[in-house]
């Protein structure tokens, strides 16, 4: 078969994705044309050292279509129209007008791009670009248009004045729903019948905790136990205040953060504390050595309708370095992990599970979460995928 992705994530970058893992997974067995983000003109004119949007920019500047191969059957496009800037439009009906011409300009890029590949008949799975893929079920006409729902976006500002109304419109009129996690299910199935859960996936070949790793030099200079978390460090997600007490709760704990931080991050008290060490982001290749020599991996969550029904997918990469793990109990953590992970419902719950987790860890535990964590492999994955887009082709 031959995929055509849309995403709000770029493929040619250091960071991957659900669309991006699920892209390079299909490529194996079939043809893949993968969408970067096009450029607004706000985007377009904004300074910025990200090589990979500048290469973009230098690409439209020169009004070409960058269609260029990856790997054997996996092509990525960076589409040359700028499209409008145009979410600051209070009113989504004025908005939904406006949108519908950025909509086909970016289809008539698409479409040059799958002449030139040759691609006729084609499945479109959409990761979750409400607006500016829209329409493309229409404009494109693709054998299949699947809507891929694996985060809650319409919790942050920029997606919640439209995508309110017109989320659950495009779930409506697409083919099919898949989705990562039960809850987003749950809500699917509310507006399409075609909605299925197919899980999320881990690389893991790189979380492979048989490797021998060096300890990192970061590591060198802190105590033990070493509690640590993977992941931006983004306020809404993350409860600082909960952080703040497991740094407190012990000087001889040391809490490791690796990810990009927020504002809210940057001016928290955690910055004062000596235990507590940022290391800043680190590539995803790098950071297998980081989990192998922490004690405790953590999930610490503020719980609120961003986080109640994701699907983290660091648990995964938690469990299948080995690792004891201590989750806020979101509705995932609930459903998905509790045999494996150790949830609280409040902080010194969450404390106490902590110093559980150091107490019980043992070879025959880690073994059963390395076991566990290999059920969502990215090649399991894209198998539940493929088997939910048979049942509505069938």
């Amino acid at each position: 078969m031959n995929f055509v992705f849309v995403s709000l994530q770029r493929i040619n970058t250091d960071r991957e994705s659900t669309s991006t893992s699920l892209a390079r997974e299909l490529s194996k067995n079939h043809q893949v044309l993968y969408i970067n983000p096009p450029l607004d003109r706000k985007t377009y004119y904004l300074n910025t050292s990200d090589t990979f949007l500048n290469s973009h920019k230098r690409s439209a500047k020169q009004n070409n279509n960058h269609l260029f191969e990856l790997s054997v059957n996996l092509w990525a496009l960076n589409t040359k129209t700028i499209l409008e800037s145009i979410n600051w439009i209070p009113l989504t009906a004025v908005f939904e007008k406006i949108n519908w011409l950025n909509n086909y300009r970016f289809s008539q890029d698409i479409k040059k791009a799958l002449v030139e590949l040759n691609i006729k008949d084609f499945i479109l799975i959409n990761d979750k670009d409400i607006f500016r893929s829209f329409h493309l079920k229409e404009l494109l006409k693709p054998k299949l248009y699947v809507y891929l729902d694996r985060d809650y976006t319409i919790g942050f500002g920029y997606w919640k004045r439209h995508g309110v109304s017109l989320e659950p419109k495009l779930m409506a009129k697409s083919d099919a729903v898949v989705c990562n996690s039960l809850d987003f299910t749950r809500n699917a199935l509310k507006y399409n019948a075609n909605s299925f859960y197919i899980g999320n996936g881990c690389d893991i070949d790189l979380f492979n905790p048989n490797k021998s790793y060096n300890l990192p030099k970061e590591l060198k200079v802190t105590s033990r136990p070493i509690i640590g978390y993977v992941g931006a460090l983004h306020s809404k997600r993350l409860d600082i205040d909960l952080i703040i007490k497991i740094a407190t709760y012990t000087k001889n704990w040391s809490v490791v953060l690796i990810g990009e931080e927020d504002e809210n991050f940057m001016e928290s008290d955690l910055h004062n504390l000596p235990n507590v060490h940022f290391l800043g982001k680190i590539h995803k290749s790098d950071i297998p050595p980081y989990l192998k020599h922490f004690d405790v991996c953590v999930n610490p969550q503020v719980i609120n309708e961003i986080t109640i029904g994701n699907f983290p997918l660091k648990i995964v990469e938690y469990l299948a370095m080995g690792k004891p793990v201590v989750a806020m109990a979101t509705n995932t953590m609930n459903e998905v992990f509790s045999g494996q992970t150790y949830l609280a419902n409040s902080t010194q719950g969450f404390i106490e599970k902590i110093e559980q987790a150091l107490i019980e860890d043992n070879p025959g535990l880690q073994k059963e979460r390395i076991k566990f964590a290999s059920n969502y492999s990215w090649e399991n994955v894209t198998k539940i995928l493929l088997n939910s887009i048979q049942k509505v082709l069938k």
